[in-house]
């Protein structure tokens, strides 16, 4: 008999009345049953949080860095254990599984180190005669309580870059996790119940999404972090205008590949990198390579190399060591993967390789050809699907990458360091990888985009920044 999983309400443990199941994209056999909070268990996590707001935002920065040194150090400590959940419930090939807590670690890393370091700023005021003998000191505070709603393609990474940074400026939150991959964030809510945080500081609640527009507008969580879709998430900031809102949002990545990539060894590296990261994480990654922009010169001799290097992409079952490509994370998800490839071809595209669905799993799929009327040439497909364009020279592969709704980041595989400069002047997007796809993140550093790709950053220290404000206090009639 399966065990309910409790969750976390307030910084302790509870049980809902009622409870759902977490099953295997692969196979889908049972993972986990995990209980539902109730109306009145939200109410008191809300409640708490608000309450904690002010004793949380008082504490000293070496209780909250060390509280997430700890995190850092188990998540370390259960690599495996936690690598193993995500492939359960997620459908993750064990070796990217074991990458997302590795990163996860990191971020916990990074917010403690963030959390002893934010000094806030001074200033003189004196450079104006009205402001002799005055000095300013600015620092930032928490916003309030977050409200932190996270994805389920990186159950438990996406969830530490709501968690982490709010512990770090003392801001008390609730971390709702995708109602598929609750498992991983329940993870960290047993980890964190380690720690000495305040009674308050943080909850995790598997909550429906049916009872989500109720939590979202309260207007005791005045911070709101989403990832995900973006038509839920502009919902979401549509309906609560008043409060601050960042949202991660999608994209149909291009990687660009200009005629200066031109040696075999270049376009070796370039397919590789575009097959690796079309198809890691079964697609489901908003820096995914979805597009390939590639100069008519080298176009012929890539299209070959990728198609190739897609083709020994090892599909299967994701606990095994050896596949780099496992199911998406339901059956439904890749029948509207299928339907999508199948308007595509039916409007003229060309079908290089893939193209086939079993249950949840969807072959790693290669299109040319491809018409600019079709979902996929404008949709983000969260799917191991890409497709290649020739264009002819960069004004023209720029502009390809800008014919987009979203803007999340680019890859440019190019050795020009002026076409460099120029890529990130001119590219509308939130990233710009130079000699690699556009898949790359570094945990550290602002992620985001513009356009349809969202608002505000995430990275460690920028997600802080996200969920402060500034306040300046003038000390006056000093002798400077």
């Amino acid at each position: 008999m399966t065990t309910t999983h409790e969750f976390w309400l307030a910084g302790r443990r509870a049980s809902g009345e009622t409870a759902f199941e977490v099953r295997h994209p692969h196979d889908g056999g049972l993972v986990a049953t995990v209980g539902v909070p109730t109306d009145a268990q939200v109410e008191e996590a809300v409640a708490a949080a608000a309450a904690a707001v002010p004793v949380f935002a008082a504490t000293p920065a070496h209780q909250r860095a060390a509280a997430l040194d700890h995190v850092a150090k188990r998540l370390a400590e259960r690599t495996e254990e936690i690598a193993r959940l995500i492939t359960a419930e997620n459908g993750k090939p064990i070796k990217w599984a074991r990458g997302e807590v590795g990163r996860a670690v990191s971020v916990f890393r990074w917010a403690a180190e963030e959390a002893r370091r934010t000094n806030g700023e001074t200033m003189r005021l004196d450079t104006d005669p009205g402001g002799t003998g005055r000095y300013a000191i600015v620092r930032r505070f928490p916003r309030g309580a977050v409200l932190g709603i996270a994805p389920f393609n990186f159950p438990l990474n996406l969830g530490a870059h709501k968690v982490a940074p709010a512990i770090a400026v003392g801001a008390p939150i609730i971390l709702k996790p995708a109602p598929a991959t609750p498992l991983s964030a329940l993870v960290l809510g047993e980890i964190l119940a380690e720690t000495d945080l305040p009674a308050g500081s943080w909850s995790v609640l598997p909550v429906e999404n049916a009872k989500m527009p109720a939590l979202v507008r309260d207007e005791r969580l005045p911070v709101i972090s989403f990832t995900g879709s973006d038509k839920v998430g502009y919902q979401i900031m549509d309906s609560v205008p008043r409060k601050h809102v960042t949202l991660e949002l999608g994209g149909n990545a291009a990687a660009v590949v200009l005629a200066d990539w031109n040696s075999e060894a270049d376009l070796d590296w370039a397919a590789s990198r575009i097959a690796l990261f079309a198809n890691y994480q079964g697609g489901q990654s908003c820096i995914s390579v979805q597009r390939v922009i590639a100069d008519a010169s080298v176009y012929d001799r890539l299209v070959e190399k990728v198609v190739e290097k897609v083709r020994a992409q090892v599909t299967g079952d994701p606990s095994d060591e050896a596949t780099d490509v496992g199911p998406l994370v339901d059956e439904n998800a890749a029948v509207r993967v299928e339907s999508w490839v199948e308007d595509a071809v039916a409007k003229g595209a060309k079908l290089l390789t893939g193209g086939s669905r079993d249950g949840a799993a969807y072959a790693p799929t290669v299109l040319a050809e491809l018409p600019a009327d079709a979902i996929l040439a404008k949709a983000e497909v969260f799917g191991p699907v890409l497709s290649l364009h020739r264009v002819e020279g960069t004004e023209e592969a720029f502009a390809a990458v800008n014919d987009s709704a979203f803007g999340l980041q680019a890859g440019v595989f190019t050795h020009d360091v002026q076409t460099a400069f120029r890529a990130h002047r001119e590219l509308e997007v939130g990233g710009v990888v130079i000699g690699d796809a556009p898949s790359y993140r570094a945990d550290q550093m602002p992620y985001g985009g513009v356009k349809d790709s969202g608002v505000g950053r995430e990275g460690v220290r920028y997600a802080m920044d996200d969920f402060t404000f500034e306040k300046v206090l003038v000390l006056t009639g000093l002798d400077l």
